[in-house]
C-alpha cells in the first residue's frame, strides 16, 4: 500500500535523521534501510529535502498526540500544565534521547532554506499554540495577557530545558524548569 511505503520511508529517515543528524544520512542509506527501490523513495519524495520536511511534520504530529495524551492524563490545573515538563523528563529518560529535532535540523540547513526554516517555525508556533490551548483551559479565570505570559514561560521552560538537558546530559534542566514553573502557576493561582 503506497501510504504504507511512505509511513516506512519517513519512520527510517527519522530514526537515522534524529540519530545521526540530516546531513550524515544519504539517501542510498535510507533506501537500503528502508528496504525499498530508489525509484519508489523518489516517487513519495522528490527530494532529500521533501523527506527532511515529511520527518519534521512527522516527529511533531507524534510529540502532540503523545503530549495531549500524558496531559490529558492528568488533573485539570496546575498538574496538568507540570505534566508537559513531566512529559519532558520521560522524552530525555528515553534511550536515544538525542535533543529537539528541530534545532537539529535547523543547524544543519543553510540559513538561507526558508522552506525548512520555514516549516520548523510552523512546528513551533504549533506547539505554543497547544501550550496556550492548555494554559487557556487550566488557568480560565486569568486575563488573556496573562494567560499568554503564562503560556511563553512555559513554552520557554520547555524548550530551554530540552535544549540544555541535551547539552549536559542531565535532567537537571527540566528539574529546574519544574520547579520554576511550579512557583509561576502557584502564583497565577
Amino acid at each position: 500500500m503506497k501510504s504504507d511505503t511512505r509511513n516506512t520511508i519517513i519512520r527510517t529517515a527519522s530514526d537515522l535523521f534524529y540519530s545521526r543528524g540530516y546531513n550524515l544520512v544519504g539517501i542510498n542509506e535510507i533506501i537500503a534501510e528502508s528496504g525499498i527501490a530508489k525509484a519508489t523513495l523518489y516517487s513519495h519524495f522528490k527530494s532529500k529535502e521533501d523527506l527532511l520536511v515529511a520527518y519534521l511534520d512527522a516527529k511533531d504530529e507524534e510529540l502532540l498526540e503523545n503530549l495531549k495524551e500524558f496531559t490529558d492524563s492528568k488533573p485539570i490545573g496546575n498538574d496538568r500544565l507540570l505534566a508537559v515538563l513531566e512529559f519532558l523528563m520521560l522524552f530525555f529518560n528515553q534511550e536515544g534521547f538525542n535533543g529537539c529535532w528541530c534545532i537539529r535540523s535547523v543547524a544543519e540547513v543553510p540559513r538561507d532554506n526558508e522552506r525548512v526554516r520555514n516549516k520548523i517555525s510552523g512546528n513551533k508556533r504549533e506547539f505554543w499554540a497547544f501550550l496556550h490551548a492548555l494554559v487557556k483551559e487550566n488557568k480560565p479565570i486569568l486575563e488573556a495577557a496573562d494567560q499568554e505570559r503564562l503560556t511563553n514561560e512555559l513554552y520557554l521552560s520547555y524548550e530551554g530545558a530540552l535544549t540544555e538537558s541535551h547539552i549536559h546530559n542531565s535532567d537537571w534542566p527540566i528539574t529546574s524548569a519544574i520547579g520554576l514553573m511550579q512557583d509561576r502557576f502557584a502564583a497565577f493561582a
